[in-house]
């Protein structure tokens, strides 16, 4: 099972980027995903997670009204949609797959590299 997150780039205060996270080897149809982050010096949080059994979405506070997931199941993908970004989010970027206890910490058995979203001021 790979989890392939890509979609990170450089990025102005204010713009947008779509992340995107692509599952190999099962489908996550029925599972939670989520989505973490981890800016330079710090641990890594919590950003998003999405029940797909329920179509259900949380976020943190800090990106609630600018973050946005999706998901396209027949391509086995769910995405975040990144809107007015702002210098503090500029972070490694990871999704995760399967929680097996709180979708806000780190209770996810699969893990995907990590892609870098960097907002300049």
């Amino acid at each position: 099972v790979q989890l392939q997150a890509s979609g990170g780039g450089l990025v102005q205060t204010g713009g947008s980027l779509r992340l995107s996270c692509a599952a190999s080897g099962r489908s996550f149809t029925g599972s939670t995903m989520g989505w973490f982050r981890q800016a330079p010096g710090k641990e890594r949080e919590f950003v998003a997670a999405f029940l797909l059994n329920y179509d259900a979405a949380y976020y943190a506070s800090s990106v609630e009204g600018r973050f946005t997931v999706s998901r396209n199941d027949a391509k086995n993908t769910v995405f975040l949609q990144m809107n007015n970004l702002k210098p503090e989010d500029t972070a490694v970027y990871q999704c995760a797959a399967e929680a097996h206890g709180s979708v806000y910490h780190d209770t996810y058995d699969y893990w995907g590299q990590g892609t870098l979203v960097t907002v300049s001021s």
